[in-house]
């Protein structure tokens, strides 16, 4: 990961100095790093570790670093991993721009490798992440919406980067078509359960370890699926209350929806449906060669729904 912070380091330079201002700024915040951490588990699950996999790895977290741009943007956020965003200290205009500038240098880190496949895959990931930041969008206030939906929305906009991080790990590691897709499907379980998590920790995370304002989701207008189980599972005045806090998208009505989800029991559930999926997470690595790179990948299937950021 220190290579993969310094190749991050050298690919942000640009003779623009708000660019470089403004790109080091976010990537300076740190964050889990996740995402490249899966990009170069996935190759070194297969034997690789060479200087392509270190570049593909910053590559991804330029596509992640680029989407939170446009996020917060979209969201009108202030505050991310316990930091003014990039859009509330530079502005709006800034935040857009920077947020492109790390796309089209993630396809230029792509194009290097001279792989046609790893450009499929990432074209039609973000792609399909953007379709998943207007599906979201549309859902919005929507009190009608079920799981099928949600997981749709979850899985667009977070998970699919997960699969498509470990998928490139694996493509240019030169697995066959089975171990590839076993580390996509593994990507896209392990990214549907740490967004559910997220989710859960939006009603019941302390905001300095997760560094944001617990009420977030609900102040946007978010039907996440501690919401969605209240609305369908909790009784009549719990369902009530997450319906008229959901279409009016307004924290003040915070404590009497923690009240309500917690009453139904739905951050139980929604904690038990990112668990079991985890466990597909860990079941899809059976494909894999059985090695310390294997159960560091298992392990961290089961981290993702023991995090309290």
């Amino acid at each position: 990961m220190q290579t993969v912070d310094r190749v991050i380091r050298s690919r942000l330079h640009s003779d623009v100095v708000l660019i470089r201002q403004v790109a080091e700024y976010i990537i300076g915040a740190g964050g889990k790093r996740l995402r490249p951490a899966l990009t170069l588990l996935s190759g070194r699950a297969l034997g690789y570790d060479g200087e392509h996999l270190h570049e593909l790895a910053a590559m991804v977290e330029f596509i992640h670093t680029a989407t939170l741009l446009h996020d917060d943007v979209v969201d009108e956020s202030d505050l991310r991993r316990g930091r003014d965003t990039a859009n509330a200290l530079f502005g709006n205009a800034a935040a857009v721009l920077v947020g492109d500038f790390l796309y089209t240098r993630a396809f230029q880190m792509m194009v290097a490798t001279q792989n046609m496949r790893i450009l499929e895959v990432m074209a039609d990931a973000t792609n399909i992440i953007a379709e998943g930041e207007v599906l979201q969008l549309l859902n919005i206030g929507n009190t009608d919406i079920d799981e099928a939906a949600y997981l749709q929305v979850i899985q667009y906009k977070t998970a699919k980067l997960f699969e498509a991080a470990a998928r490139v790990g694996a493509l240019i590691a030169g697995a066959t078509p089975e171990q590839e897709q076993a580390l996509a499907d593994y990507g896209m379980h392990l990214g549907t359960a740490f967004q559910i998590i997220d989710d859960v920790l939006d009603y019941s995370g302390d905001a300095d370890t997760i560094g944001k304002s617990l009420g977030d989701d609900l102040a946007e207008g978010k039907p996440t699926l501690p919401l969605i189980h209240a609305m369908r599972h909790g009784d009549a005045k719990a369902a009530a209350t997450v319906r008229h806090a959901l279409e009016h998208a307004d924290r003040e009505h915070f404590p009497q929806v923690l009240a309500a989800v917690q009453s139904c029991g739905a951050l139980d559930y929604a904690r038990g449906e990112a668990e079991a999926a985890a466990r597909r997470a860990a079941d899809a690595l059976a494909a894999l060669p059985d090695t310390p790179v294997r159960a560091a990948l298992a392990e961290l299937a089961l981290a993702s729904v023991r995090r309290q950021a």
